[in-house]
């Protein structure tokens, strides 16, 4: 019911700086499937291109808990990974991120984030804004998933985003991490819902963390969820941090007679088809500052 209310001060706020705006209803397949990637993609383009802004919103009417953003926040990184856009502005009410809760004293703003290593000892815990539907930990989320893939990212108090966009020192910058990911990629991870967790020895982390190697069965402990052939899974160390996200390439029911065992062995003693990877290095993103879901 709110939907035309909300539109309708869209289009009287904007209006009142001569600028047109138009609505548009996305969901997490959306911007991931290639079909649909493209007629979003071509659509935001042509409204741009018509001089018109577009508003996206999620399209609660057919999301479901399986492919839904769960945040704004989120939204506008995949957003921004779909329009190429050169930057995203994170508005809040606070005016950017602080190394500590900013009420407790000492807390500083931290002005750039160059690399993951700047966050580590951030203590983000609080609401980012008393009005949105996430929160500070959701915006720096939002912020990794952008900065990973290419786009740039400035996190500021709404009164500020003049100032943010003429380049002031205002909110935290954050820097690109990564050249612009593939869909694929980026679905692996950030889009698509984990189904199962792969918990993985210290070797095979360091492995997988490397970049370079494929996920064996002789590098997992223990397997936890339910997932088929093709899901994507949560890669976690055994303290439960999420380093990788991929897809599986077996059943969960499969998984815990390869456990621990080499390549050679399980082609020996179960036959051809045992000794490929449980994730190949092609479907396997790195991630950073997570933790698992339990």
């Amino acid at each position: 019911m709110g939907q035309g209310l909300l539109v309708a001060r869209y289009t009287q706020a904007f209006g009142a700086h001569d600028l047109r705006v138009g609505q548009v209803l996305l969901t997490v397949e959306d911007t991931v499937r290639r079909g649909h990637y493209r007629n979003a993609q071509r659509t935001l383009e042509t409204l741009l291109d018509l001089g018109i802004v577009p508003i996206v919103n999620e399209n609660d009417t057919v999301a479901t808990h399986e492919i839904r953003f769960g945040d704004n926040d989120r939204l506008a990184a995949l957003v921004s990974h779909l329009v190429r856009a050169d930057a995203m502005v994170l508005l809040t009410d606070v005016d950017g991120l602080y190394d500590a809760p900013p009420s407790q004293p000492g807390a500083q703003r931290i002005r750039e984030v160059r690399s993951p290593d700047d966050l580590d000892g951030v203590e983000v815990t609080g609401r980012g804004s008393s009005v949105g539907t996430g929160g500070m930990i959701t915006k720096l989320d939002a912020a990794r998933i952008a900065s990973a893939s290419g786009v740039a990212v400035v996190l500021a108090r709404s009164d500020q985003v003049a100032d943010a966009l003429a380049g002031e020192d205002v909110g935290t910058f954050f820097a690109i991490l990564g050249k612009r990911s593939s869909r694929r990629r980026l679905w692996i991870g950030y889009a698509a819902r984990s189904q199962g967790r792969l918990v993985l020895d210290a070797g095979a982390v360091r492995a997988v963390q490397g970049g370079r190697a494929s996920l064996l069965p002789a590098g997992v402990v223990r397997v936890e969820g339910e997932f088929d052939t093709g899901d994507v899974v949560d890669l976690v160390t055994e303290d439960e941090r999420v380093v990788a996200r991929g897809i599986v390439a077996f059943d969960a029911s499969e998984l815990p007679q390869l456990l621990g065992r080499s390549t050679h062995d399980l082609r020996a003693d179960l036959g051809e088809g045992y000794d490929r990877e449980l994730v190949h290095r092609d479907d396997l993103v790195l991630v950073r500052g997570r933790r698992a879901a339990s």
